[in-house]
């Protein structure tokens, strides 16, 4: 099942065949290799799996593959006192999520009971 575009969450919420077992999909389309930002509060982060697609728009987009657990460890996280507004925020560079294990993993669903 799809949510609408500014849903809080999940983008996507996907059963297996016997709908014993549900997960939610974050979906990031980026047109280039960029930055992901997080927000300023991983508790806010909903999904249990994230996809991360660059090249977004192109005939050849790259999907990256990446658990709720693999997202937290790999964020980044400014220093308040350095921003402009002194607010925190978090991203995944790209050098977290562009990594051999999570191109393309797409049998990673496969592996989930």
């Amino acid at each position: 099942m799809l949510t609408s575009r500014n849903a809080k969450g999940s983008d996507l919420f996907c059963s297996n065949d016997n709908e014993t077992m549900f997960f939610g999909v974050q979906s990031k389309g980026l047109t280039k290799r960029d930055p992901v930002g997080l927000g300023a509060n991983l508790a806010n982060l909903r999904s249990d799996w994230w996809i991360i697609t660059i090249k977004a728009k192109t005939e050849a987009p790259i999907c990256f593959i990446m658990s709720l657990k693999e997202v937290k460890e790999l964020c980044h996280h400014s220093d308040p006192a350095k921003s402009r507004n002194g607010a925190a925020s978090i991203w995944l560079q790209p050098s977290a999520y562009d990594q051999p294990h999570f191109r393309e993993a797409w049998h990673r669903f496969e592996t989930l009971t």
